[in-house]
């Protein structure tokens, strides 16, 4: 038998002229309801199948010289080809491509799509706001659970409702339809499961290193702020990567949450206090750090509510430290943690719980000092001295440097 996997395009109009050929003269059809619907033929016997491993069953059972399974899209664009391929190993199978719902959405808005970053939510979770917080435009393959308008939500919920995007429904078909507008417009939209999004980046500031000007920052008495010099410290110590996910542990303004945002891949900044709650979100979509979760509550208790984090800072604990510490063992032991301290009690805390959970605490005493004009001249402002206790868990020691163990200089 010779099987052919065949990308059927976005509908018959869409029909490569090798698929249709194949399916010409093919001695058996399978593929989904939808697709046999729209290309099966009369005299062919046709399988309604989605299961990668029924269709293979299928194929070895039947006594047809040439059978095509058919692929929504393009056979090689996020297909059932990626799973059938290995069960049908040692069968002759050839793959045929066919016009992806991508290239007919990137035709319908005139747009080249060589810079789209691509993801599917098919069957998976998909964070939309890291996605359109990258280098160019997000194109969303998206589906019955996590459709536009779910998407449009997640984007509008960390300050993104303005972001324009742009959604095609059953592309290729009759009742093609294609909109545009802003996230917080289509969040309440009912769209076909066979819908694609496209979402414009995210605006950002351009990127440099970690320490931000403590000018950049909107504050308001009573709400503290880690400083630049601190908040670049404690980065390093951290050694957050752009896959990490991190917890922000009493934001405050915002700030080392927002340094966390701009190099990882999601932040979530626990903060009980409003008026530190609103002021971090307009620090937040004045800085373009959009995967700043702010989240509202007291720790330890919200923390089980979040997801697994790879670092975590704490910033202010409201003298349940330990608690939050253990909470953090609980949820992951290897995750990389870092503590502020200006109170010497505070510090003895932190090295005491990490040691009994049998992390490996390095303390660090920052004293910063610096410049002021004064009658023309320069003179040195120390601030507070400040203490910060990481660690992480034998093994998993907090140091970027670790990722380096396999780094061979040519």
């Amino acid at each position: 038998m010779t099987i052919t996997l065949a990308g059927a395009g976005c509908g018959r109009d869409t029909l490569t002229i090798e698929v249709q050929e194949a399916i010409s003269e093919a001695g058996l059809l399978i593929g989904s309801p939808r697709l046999l619907s729209e290309l099966s033929l009369p005299d062919v016997p046709a399988l309604p199948l989605t299961k990668s491993s029924e269709i293979a069953a299928a194929l070895r059972e039947s006594p047809a010289e040439r059978a095509v399974v058919l692929l929504s899209g393009d056979s090689g664009f996020y297909s059932g080809a990626r799973i059938l391929l290995p069960l049908l190993e040692g069968e002759d199978v050839r793959l045929l491509p066919g016009i992806s719902s991508l290239q007919l959405f990137a035709s319908r808005l005139k747009m080249p799509w060589q810079d789209w970053r691509l993801f599917s939510a098919h069957g998976q979770e998909v964070d939309a706001v890291a996605a359109v917080c990258g280098d160019g435009p997000a194109f969303f393959l998206t589906g019955p659970t996590l459709s536009p308008s779910a998407l449009c939500r997640q984007l509008e919920s960390a300050g993104l409702a303005s972001l324009p995007v742009f959604i095609g429904e059953r592309l290729g078909g009759p009742d093609e339809r294609i909109h545009s507008g802003c996230a917080g417009s289509f969040c309440d939209t009912a769209f076909d499961p066979l819908s694609v999004m496209l979402a414009l980046p995210a605006p950002r500031p351009i990127r440099r290193s970690g320490g931000l000007p403590d000018s950049l920052f909107f504050r308001i008495d009573k709400i503290p702020m880690t400083k630049q010099a601190i908040r670049a410290m404690i980065l390093s110590l951290l050694g957050i990567t752009p896959s990490d996910v991190c917890w922000d542990i009493g934001a405050g303004t915002g700030s080392v949450g927002i340094e966390m945002a701009l190099c990882s891949h999601a932040v979530y900044g626990v903060e009980h206090k409003k008026e530190a709650l609103a002021l971090a979100a307009r620090n937040r979509e004045t800085l373009g750090a959009y995967k700043l979760r702010l989240i509202e509550g007291e720790a330890p208790s919200i923390l089980s509510s979040l997801p697994r984090p790879d670092a975590v800072f704490v910033g202010g604990s409201g003298g349940k430290l330990s608690a939050i510490l253990e909470e953090v063992a609980r949820v992951n032991p290897a995750c990389r943690v870092c503590v502020s301290a200006i109170a010497l009690e505070t510090c003895v805390t932190a090295i005491k719980t990490m040691e009994g959970l049998g992390w490996q605490p390095s303390i660090t005493q920052v004293a910063v000092s610096g410049s002021r004009n004064v009658g023309g001249l320069h003179m040195m402002t120390a601030q507070n001295p400040i203490y910060l206790i990481s660690g992480s868990h034998q093994g998993a020691p907090c140091d970027p440097a670790a990722d380096f163990s396999n780094f061979t200089l040519a």
